[in-house]
């Protein structure tokens, strides 16, 4: 069991431990600098673990997470994407990680405290949707092979958040019932990831400083502070006035220049898919039309798909707003995932 020390991963440990499995637990450290709160956490996910009565371990992946996670995303924003290292780090480092040590503890599952759920038909496992629609996380688990989801499991996903605290307060865990979530990612503290650009790329701001702004017609219109620090779709902070809000609507890494646009400059009815992950089928089914979330708190909209060897091309019904290369594009057949990939140039 992936125990965090926050109160999701600890009551998927009591309800794992409820319905009889023998659970050992096991922390990640993945980050760690002056800011971060992992020493109380993996002493939360401890304390926890001698009053379950289970072994519990803490496995150092620092230096696997700074040179698969970390590294991606300072890449990712210096080619002009917007990347989602949550993605990368659940398939690539994660549950890579959970796997390994499954096999030297002689486990015969993993587990964790997200929100989602593992589903079989047709001998292939997919992800569905979790019950509360508000903390549904399967976006963020697209990537996960065959192998790995016949070994997890999930064991909050027919739960609510709110189901999941009181949980936690009938079995007397007020401490964990009573914590607060994190929405930032685990090593960008404050989510400042500019400041955590600046201070891991050499030479940043040498390189591109400043740029300039561009309007749909190739003419300049104003001076940035460098393209890795704006991402598609975004308003504020562009420190021009223009008298009517402007967004931007492509970036271009090689020239540092930054185009600006009205709303509906943003708006596309296709993109391309590359590096997917098939899920719920073996190849996708011919005429497939599908709802596609193009980002975590997307609602999803109406789609066609079309499998290629190396790519997917999604065909929308109605256009779409802010399509963000680097990000996750993730379809679904009702709550069922069935393929995602990440979203091209």
């Amino acid at each position: 069991m992936a125990m965090s020390g926050g109160l999701d991963s600890s009551v998927a440990a009591m309800l794992l431990q409820q319905q009889g499995y023998e659970v050992v637990g096991i922390s990640l450290k993945f980050w760690v600098d002056d800011n971060s709160a992992d020493i109380d956490a993996f002493n939360d996910a401890k304390s926890l673990a001698e009053q379950l009565e289970i072994p519990y371990y803490v496995f150092d992946y620092t230096e696997k997470f700074k040179n698969i996670v970390v590294q991606n995303f300072l890449n990712e924003y210096m080619c002009g994407r917007t990347p989602n290292p949550c993605v990368l780090c659940n398939v690539q480092l994660k549950w890579c990680s959970l796997m390994e040590k499954a096999q030297e503890l002689n486990c015969d599952y993993i587990a964790t405290g997200h929100y989602a759920i593992v589903n079989q038909q047709d001998n292939r496992y997919f992800i569905s949707k979790g019950k509360d629609a508000e903390k549904d996380q399967s976006y963020v688990l697209w990537g996960l092979p065959q192998e790995y989801l016949a070994k997890t499991i999930f064991p909050l996903g027919n739960y609510t958040k709110k189901e999941v605290r009181e949980i936690a307060q009938k079995m007397g865990f007020d401490a964990i019932a009573s914590k607060r979530e994190s929405y930032d990612v685990c090593f960008i503290p404050y989510n400042d990831y500019r400041s955590f650009l600046y201070r891991h790329i050499p030479h940043l701001s040498e390189c591109c400083l400043t740029g300039n702004f561009i309007d749909k017609s190739g003419k300049i219109v104003g001076t940035h502070k460098g393209y890795p620090f704006y991402t598609i779709g975004q308003r504020k902070g562009l420190v021009v006035a223009f008298g009517t809000p402007k967004y931007v609507f492509n970036i271009n890494a090689q020239t540092n220049e930054i185009s600006l646009g009205d709303k509906e400059d943003l708006l596309s009815n296709n993109l391309i898919i590359k590096k997917y992950n098939l899920m719920k089928y073996a190849k996708i089914p011919s005429n497939f039309v599908g709802e596609t979330k193009i980002r975590y708190k997307d609602k999803g909209q109406t789609s066609s798909i079309e499998q290629f060897d190396d790519y997917i091309k999604i065909q929308f019904k109605e256009p779409v707003s802010a399509i963000t290369p680097g990000q996750s594009a993730v379809i679904y057949e009702n709550s069922d995932v069935v393929v995602g990939g990440i979203i091209s140039d």
